[in-house]
């Protein structure tokens, strides 16, 4: 797995095409989204712990274990 981040960084994600991780769209720096936009790689998944969603770039996808999304508490769905 390759980072690329910065020393300070807010949450980090790991591109699901090549394993690359890169800090989020809050951090400063933005690594994820530049690997996205250079790379064309549009699946990525937080490495949080804790986290096991990933998000689409390309479909603006949510995507989770449940396929429920992260609304799902709130809407009753869980």
């Amino acid at each position: 797995m390759h980072s690329e981040c910065c020393s300070t960084w807010v949450h980090l994600r790991a591109c699901l095409t090549c394993g690359r991780v890169g800090c989020c769209d809050s951090s400063r720096r933005r690594h994820a989204a530049a690997h996205v936009r250079e790379s064309g790689h549009a699946p990525a998944r937080s490495i949080e712990r804790g986290e096991t969603w990933a998000w689409c770039h390309e479909d603006e996808l949510f995507l989770t274990p449940d396929g429920k999304g992260p609304e799902a508490d709130r809407r009753g769905l869980s």
